[in-house]
């Protein structure tokens, strides 16, 4: 019997030891591969590589961040599934997109939600855009961190855009986004779903009045040589999103996994930044250029054209829950 208890105890540690000396042990050294559609010196894409230095140097060279840009792994639809099969270890893409899986992120695109970038800034980085980082595991991705896209606004070639009154009957190029198109008939205009490379054209022959986008894509399309009136209603401000596969995270030790989100953490503050000097530059060359910029609307009217769009969206009380949280957030 004695010999038997200590045949036991001597398993019971051996097999401790092994768990202890597993967990220990540093992730094998590998290199991850990293999806973004960005052009090479987008600042999504530099931030990428800002985040790899991080990794490599915290790991002592053991991991590396190999950044795929420019659609070589494929459109962001693509990369997002790849991610999710593991076949992608990261990938930066728009949250929209993401909402087809964390239906949170939906919310985060409702039009007149946040009422500035401080305000987005302090819900992405509170408790909600923790809960909505968590959120993405079922559906096997990992949440790392937030990149902000600027705001979009609504540009046009016909006249300034000040008042509801001013929408009436301009058409307003808009995402292929049944929201999207909702929200431009609200206020007042006929929204026009087109592909986004045939946007300029549509400008130039007049099909189009105008479009909505932010300021570094109304200037690098030249949008802003064929639609001259730039109105700053910063009516959606939907973020980007850093994910990871499931699959690679779990192939990291918690030591491991703690270095790489704190580099993601850390890597978000390097794209405001930027962000930022891309968003100065473009709107400095389209006031160069001559554009008009329109500021100080009459906000508060175009918020309650939105009216409709929000009861549709708060019949899901989840939503509606978490709208009511992110306005409340100051």
């Amino acid at each position: 019997m004695v010999v038997r208890i200590v045949a036991a105890r001597i398993a019971t540690a051996l097999l401790l030891c092994v768990i202890t000396c597993t967990a220990a042990t540093p992730s094998q050294a590998r290199e991850f591969r990293v999806a973004d559609t960005q052009s090479e010196d987008y600042p999504t894409v530099e931030t990428l590589r800002f985040m790899g230095r991080l990794v490599a140097e915290r790991t002592g060279g053991r991991h590396q961040l190999r950044v795929f840009h420019s659609n070589q792994l494929g459109e962001e639809k693509e990369t997002l599934e790849q991610t999710r099969a593991g076949a992608v270890d990261i990938n930066r893409t728009n949250a929209a997109l993401a909402g087809n899986y964390v239906p949170a992120l939906n919310v985060l695109a409702m039009p007149f939600l946040f009422r500035s970038i401080d305000h987005l800034r302090a819900v992405l980085d509170g408790p909600i855009g923790d809960e909505i980082l968590k959120s993405f595991e079922p559906s096997g991705l990992v949440g790392l961190t937030f990149y902000e896209a600027g705001a979009r606004s609504l540009y046009n070639g016909v006249r300034p855009v000040r008042t509801l009154a001013d929408m009436k009957g301009l058409r307003i190029r808009v995402q292929q986004s049944e929201l999207m198109m909702e929200m431009v008939k609200a206020l007042g205009a006929v929204p026009v779903a087109l592909p986004y490379g045939q946007v300029l054209t549509a400008l130039s022959t007049r099909l189009l009045d105008g479009a909505e986008n932010n300021w570094p894509s109304y200037v690098t399309t030249d949008h802003f040589k064929q639609a001259t009136y730039y109105t700053l209603t910063e009516h959606t401000m939907t973020p980007e999103v850093l994910v990871m596969s499931r699959r690679a995270w779990e192939s990291l030790t918690p030591a491991d996994q703690a270095i790489f989100r704190t580099a993601a953490q850390e890597s978000k503050l390097f794209m405001r930044k930027k962000w930022q000097e891309l968003e100065d530059r473009s709107r400095q060359t389209a006031q160069s250029s001559g554009v008009f910029v329109i500021d100080g609307i009459d906000r508060k009217s175009f918020e309650r054209a939105m009216a409709g769009i929000y009861a549709k969206a708060e019949t899901d009380p989840a939503a509606a829950s978490l709208i009511e949280r992110i306005r409340k957030v100051p």
